[in-house]
């Protein structure tokens, strides 16, 4: 027996309704797609912010178990603290970490050098490496400084006295030279004042964050439906109290890995050893990679005292890799996160080579907030499971 023609309406008007809110939200997707596409320097620098007010949040919170005292006091003295101590750090290692940067620097790029002219020597095509800002400040082994005399077909000056004759540069030489200069100048004061930019941008948004970090709370869970505000709720409580513990974790590994390689480095008698120690100790905010590449930098720098201080830097830091992946890691952290390594590593590289530096450093962080989120959705659903068994 056919249904009657009216019966049909309500399941057409489901399907359009189904369709309707389908396309808003592809449409809505792929909007958001593209402006974290575009904006995502802008993102990660105010992501940044709230992992710093993340971080003194959780200090504070520590402090207060500790002495008490109402919240305000407490970030404050946080505050006091750790801006006495990076201005003593810099006020008492300033000069040594910028002459050692500077031999820092120099080592590099000649050690660069010497491995493009050994794999080219055994028949490795280096044309794949971009090698021309280090060769064209770092001369090859063997080379030396070319002297006007020894140009072919150079001619010394003669000593008789030379006519007075004008030979100023032209009106176009003048300007172009100027402009050269002008443009050269611009480009490092934006670079400059980018970066200083950045680092103050990054600190206002942590020290608002963590002066009220209730108000924006708050703020955030008023912009939600009333209907998702209470699992919204136990998701950001989550996100937050994870990212905390991860911090601090973090921050504890990162200061024993810079003190444990300075002054491993110290006792081999590699002379950059502090500033190799300070930026050991900050590539230890990224994981894996960044363990990788500050070994890859402490090894290249000993290999200039001989290859017996490059030996002792390479077990040096496979004794520190060792300390920070089986002991501080699994301890600190063994309540904080739990990300298989080859995940955490897959994601790395993906968000690095999308996003650039920003993607490689927030990588771990990122991955813990859609860990939470994920681990949530899972609960649900096996409560949802339950409840209908």
């Amino acid at each position: 027996m056919p249904l009657p023609a009216e019966s049909n309406v309500p399941s057409r008007s489901d399907l359009a309704w189904a369709i309707s809110v389908g396309g808003i939200a592809t449409v809505s997707f792929t909007i958001f797609v593209v402006f974290a596409w575009y904006f995502s320097a802008t993102l990660f620098l105010v992501f940044a912010g709230i992992l710093l007010g993340v971080a003194l949040n959780a200090m504070t919170q520590l402090l207060g178990r500790v002495i008490g005292g109402p919240q305000p006091l407490r970030l404050a003295l946080v505050c006091l603290v750790m801006a006495a101590l990076l201005g003593g750090m810099l006020y008492l290692g300033g000069a040594t970490i910028a002459s050692q940067a500077k031999t820092l620097s120099s080592t590099l790029k000649s050690q660069v050098v010497s491995v493009k002219t050994y794999l080219e020597q055994h028949g490795v095509d280096t044309s794949y490496f971009d090698f021309n800002s280090i060769l064209s400040d770092a001369p090859k082994d063997g080379e030396k400084e070319t002297t006007a005399a020894e140009i072919p077909g150079h001619v010394a000056p003669s000593t008789a006295p030379i006519p007075k004759t004008s030979n100023l540069p032209s009106a176009g030489t003048i300007a172009s030279s100027g402009g050269a200069i002008v443009t050269q100048t611009l480009k490092i004061l934006l670079g400059t004042v980018g970066a200083v930019g950045n680092f103050f941008i990054v600190l206002f948004l942590g020290l608002a964050f963590a002066a009220q970090p209730s108000v924006y709370r708050t703020g955030l869970l008023q912009l939600t439906p009333k209907r998702h505000r209470a699992p919204v709720t136990v998701v950001v409580d989550r996100i937050s109290d994870t990212l905390q513990r991860w911090l601090v974790a973090q921050m504890i590994t990162m200061v024993a890995v810079g003190a444990v390689t300075w002054l491993g480095l110290k006792l081999i008698g590699i002379p950059s050893a502090f500033i190799l120690g300070v930026q050991a100790g900050l590539l230890a905010f990224i994981p894996t990679v960044g363990a990788l590449l500050g070994g890859l930098i402490v090894v290249l720098a000993s290999l200039a005292s001989g290859w017996f201080a490059g030996v002792s830097a390479f077990v040096l830091f496979m004794g520190v890799h060792a300390l920070e992946s089986y002991i501080l890691t699994p301890i600190l952290q063994r309540q904080a996160l739990d990300i298989p390594p080859a995940t955490l590593f897959a994601f790395q590289i993906t968000l690095g080579v999308v996003f650039g530096v920003w993607g490689l450093a927030l990588a771990l962080p990122v991955m813990a907030i859609a860990k939470v989120v994920i681990d949530y959705l899972r609960e649900d659903e096996a409560v949802g499971t339950m409840s209908e068994a």
